[in-house]
């Protein structure tokens, strides 16, 4: 008998019990920068070594840090269950975790591309500085997807939350388009659960939504064994 689907959408709140810093405060700046300086094809034009440096300390950030009982318990799911997991993190803790079918939507941070072909790229896990060039001469930049950029798992992440059997989405604020969008590729029927300390949503807003107002390393492993015992 095939096992039952579970899709699992994550965002930043899925990491930040690892240490990882989320995304951006609450005045929009992301580690004392405005956004588009550091996140746009545009500042990486005006300002190539500064972006570049503050995918750096990321990466550095993310070499010290581990999965935390979130990730572990996600993994355990596929013990008994076909899971995927759609994350809006650019880091590698879900694979590190062990969960084996993780679609990033935002990029990685472990990985590079060549800024003329985007299909070229490469594993990184040290410093990329200006001089870090492809075979062709073309520099490096972080396999990432700035603003303004197309999100080109997007349609792949959807035809993913439409096999869902179960639904769980854990640590997002479900208001950065176009990843918020997959909950509506759900099918009617499933059961949906929202995990996030601070919900910004309803159990009225959908059909079959349990909001769970828990942080990622207390509400997953808790959803996780209700769903073994049910």
């Amino acid at each position: 008998m095939p096992k039952q689907k579970i899709v699992v959408l994550t965002g930043a709140g899925m990491s930040a019990e690892s240490g990882l810093k989320t995304f951006r405060d609450e005045n929009g700046l992301w580690e004392g920068h405005d956004v588009m300086q550091v996140a746009s094809p545009q500042g990486f034009a005006r300002n190539p070594e500064l972006v570049l440096e503050f995918y750096n300390q990321r990466r550095r950030q993310l070499l010290e840090v581990t999965p935390n009982k979130g990730h572990l318990a996600l993994a355990r799911l596929e013990q008994h269950f076909d899971v995927s997991v759609v994350t809006q993190n650019v880091d590698n803790l879900h694979e590190q975790a062990g969960s084996s079918h993780v679609v990033h939507l935002h990029g990685e941070l472990f990985k590079v591309r060549s800024t003329v072909n985007e299909n070229h790229v490469l594993e990184w896990k040290k410093d990329l500085i200006l001089g870090d060039v492809d075979e062709n001469g073309h520099q490096l930049r972080p396999h990432i997807v700035w603003f303004g950029e197309m999100v080109p798992m997007l349609e792949t992440a959807a035809q993913i939350t439409q096999q869902a059997g179960i639904l769980i989405i854990v640590g997002t604020s479900m208001q950065v388009y176009p990843a918020a969008s997959l909950i509506h590729y759900a099918p009617k029927q499933a059961p949906i659960y929202f995990i996030d300390p601070r919900p910004n949503i309803r159990s009225s807003d959908f059909e079959n939504l349990t909001v769970i107002p828990k942080t990622a390393v207390k509400g997953v492993p808790a959803l996780v064994e209700q769903l073994f015992s049910s």
